[in-house]
């Protein structure tokens, strides 16, 4: 996996990583602080609560970033984020055919859930598409469901935008790779979630590579 860095917000947010899906190497994901993530998340090595109000990802209440949206799920109808308030979300970004980053963040917030128990009832998880090409609704919708059947995945179809939300949530995203055949590819993404309050504000951001029981910690900050 390659990782690279892109500033893409002012201030506190001031590096998101950008990921190659790539396999078979082990270049970690800068945080969104600018610091570096050691390794692949792991459930077995929780990390200690956020106490006295201390977050482990970074805090983006006062930055202009996030807002509603709509795509299409897995049953290919038009889906809302606004429709998830009065949860907290775990809004991610990548593609079904990313060999490396995707899964394991997807695993990764699989162990979140269960590192909240009961309190995961109050928490969903989206991950959107940045292939809409080959992500189509079922495609995509079948592929969240693999690592946890609560799993919301989302593509854009139609007259939906997919560039604007991208915009909305500063995530970039390219084709990388592409052979001769037009179908073959890997696309580099911004790697790492958002934790979007019940209210549906961008809360915080969780940078790739985060323990599953610091990301769990946040959560619980906003529940």
């Amino acid at each position: 996996m390659q990782i690279t860095v892109r500033n893409l917000l002012a201030g506190v947010f001031a590096v998101t990583a950008l990921a190659a899906c790539q396999p078979k190497q082990d270049a970690a994901a800068p945080a969104a602080s600018g610091t570096s993530a050691s390794s692949a998340p792991s459930a077995s090595a929780p990390a200690a609560p956020a106490a006295n109000g201390k977050l482990h990802g970074t805090d983006l209440r006062k930055e202009d970033i996030g807002g509603d949206f709509t795509l299409t799920d897995g049953d290919g109808k038009p889906f809302n984020l606004s429709d998830l308030k009065g949860k907290v979300v775990v809004l991610s970004f990548g593609y079904t055919n990313c060999p490396d980053v995707c899964p394991t963040e997807l695993l990764t917030q699989n162990d979140v859930l269960k590192q909240l128990g009961d309190q995961a009832k109050d928490v969903k998880v989206a991950f959107v598409s940045v292939d809409p090409e080959r992500d189509t609704p079922e495609v995509i919708g079948k592929y969240a469901k693999q690592f946890n059947p609560d799993f919301i995945g989302l593509t854009a179809t139609g007259d939906q935008s997919l560039p604007v939300i991208k915009q909305q949530y500063r995530v970039v995203s390219a084709k990388v790779n592409q052979g001769a055949d037009s179908n073959t590819y890997l696309v580099d993404h911004t790697a790492g979630a958002y934790l979007v309050d019940k209210n549906g504000d961008v809360a915080i951001f969780e940078p790739y590579g985060s323990e599953p029981a610091a990301i769990a910690a946040d959560i619980k900050t906003l529940l």
